[in-house]
Formats: structure tokens, C-alpha cells, sequence
């Protein structure tokens, strides 16, 4: 409850009407994208139609101690395809990654390479044209990336993305989720747990998006928490076609200051 009320606050004044945000599943209805920001929809790709979501530029910085790292991801595609009316499979892959490390004493590290590499699974429980929409979403990573920008361990979970459609144009989302994540020493697995809440709001072919996130890993060595305050523009351009841009502030020391990134989506 106290995530709902933080992210309704930073949408309260918001009061034009306009249409519901898509979420639809149905093969007549706008494109419906697992993005911007870090939410996912319970929407599925119609049967027999691709759809590829992806940052054109995904830029992430964090500073701490007079330390800073910079990583860069230019393209990070991933690619849907339809496989019922009422399930999707899913694969995101960045194929170029570059991160750079400035300790305080001012020698910097630049390493490069490809990333990891995610496969996902999504069944929608709910019928496709109703407000409120459930779906089941597991899904694994496999360690693709080097050293440095990866961890080289096998690592998935399940997510639960809940979505629900208001009269006036608002969308309210919901994203807990259940994380099996490699230890810190590389010995071993532990849980992990990610939440988030998300107020969208149409104005025409424009959704803007307000995000509170949050995530708790459980490692051996000690719990690491993270908090987000994550906000996005999506622009309809076509009903097949969604440019968007957005920003992830960190909350905490353990959050990335910021992350910015722009990005776009199209159903084929």
C-alpha cells in the first residue's frame, strides 16, 4: 500500500481524460509493449505475429566514493513471437555493451562485449479484452556475457505482472516477482524479490508513466536493497509502432543514480 500511494501522489494532478491505456491482447488492437520502464504488461503477442521492443540507447551511471561506472548498451532487442492466443515467447539479447570504471584514484577500466541472454515465457490468464489483466511470465538468463559485464551464472524467476485499466485514460500495474539469483562468491543460490507499482495516463496517442520500484536480494552475505523512481513518455505512433524515452532515478546507495534511455516497438 505505501508503494501504490507513492506513485499515485506523483500522478495526482494529473486530471484530462482520454482513453484507456492498451493493454489488449486481441490481433485488431494497439501494439501493448513490456515497456518503458520496468514493468511488464499481462498483454500477449496475437498468434503468428512478431513483435521486437528495444532500446535504441540505454545509457546507466552511478557514482559512490569518488568511484564512478558508466555502461552503455546501444541496441538491446527483444524479440516476441505469438505462439497461442493467449501466450508469447520471448528473447532479449543486447549485442553490444560497453562499461567503463573510474576508481578514485582516477585509473579507469573500459571493457566491452556482448550481454547476457534472457528467454521468457508469457501466459495470460485473463480473458484479452478485459480491464483487468493477469499473465505468468518465468524466465531464465543465461551467461552469455564476459566477465565484467556479466556474473557467468545461470540465474531466472517468475514474474506477475497485474494490470488494470481505469476509465479516463489510467492504467494501474503491478509487478511482484520472485527472483533465483547466484550468490555474491559464486557458491551456491538465494532468493530474491522485485516489486513495483505504475500509474499510467493517456492524452491521445501520448502515455506518460510514473513507477515506484523495488528490489531485495537475499544473499548470504547480507540483504542488498534497491529503489527506483522510474518515469517514462510512449508515443502511439501507428498501431503497430510505439516510440518511447525515460529515466530511472536510484533511491539508495545500492540503486544506479540514473539510467536514460530512449526506445522503440513494432508488431510485424
Amino acid at each position: 500500500m505505501r508503494l501504490f500511494a507513492i506513485a499515485l501522489l506523483a500522478l495526482s494532478a494529473t486530471t484530462a481524460s482520454a482513453e484507456v491505456v492498451p493493454t489488449s491482447s486481441a490481433p485488431d488492437a494497439p501494439i501493448c509493449t513490456d515497456r518503458p520502464t520496468k514493468s511488464n504488461f499481462a498483454c500477449t503477442v496475437p498468434k503468428g505475429q512478431v513483435q521486437v521492443e528495444a532500446d535504441a540507447f540505454n545509457w546507466l551511471t552511478t557514482s559512490n566514493g569518488g568511484a564512478r561506472f558508466d555502461q552503455v548498451l546501444v541496441t538491446n532487442p527483444t524479440l516476441k513471437y505469438g505462439l497461442s492466443d493467449s501466450s508469447d515467447i520471448q528473447v532479449n539479447w543486447a549485442p553490444y555493451v560497453r562499461a567503463r570504471s573510474r576508481a578514485a584514484d582516477g585509473s579507469v577500466a573500459v571493457q566491452d562485449g556482448v550481454g547476457d541472454l534472457t528467454l521468457r515465457f508469457k501466459q495470460r490468464l485473463t480473458p484479452a479484452d478485459g480491464a483487468l489483466q493477469v499473465a505468468l511470465l518465468p524466465f531464465i538468463k543465461l551467461p552469455t556475457a564476459p566477465t565484467g559485464i556479466g556474473n557467468g551464472k545461470v540465474e531466472g524467476g517468475l514474474a506477475l505482472p497485474v494490470n488494470y485499466s481505469v476509465p479516463g485514460g489510467w492504467t494501474i500495474t503491478l509487478g511482484p516477482q520472485l527472483d533465483i539469483l547466484a550468490d555474491f562468491d559464486g557458491d551456491g543460490r538465494h532468493l530474491g524479490l522485485t516489486g513495483l507499482v505504475n500509474i499510467g495516463k493517456q492524452f491521445g496517442a501520448i502515455t506518460i508513466y510514473n513507477e515506484i520500484w523495488t528490489s531485495q536480494n537475499f544473499d548470504p552475505s547480507g540483504t542488498f536493497d534497491q529503489w527506483s523512481y522510474d518515469v517514462a513518455v510512449a508515443w502511439l505512433v501507428a498501431p503497430t509502432l510505439q516510440l518511447d524515452v525515460g529515466a530511472n532515478v536510484g533511491l539508495n546507495r545500492n540503486t544506479p543514480d540514473l539510467v536514460s534511455y530512449v526506445g522503440i516497438s513494432a508488431r510485424f
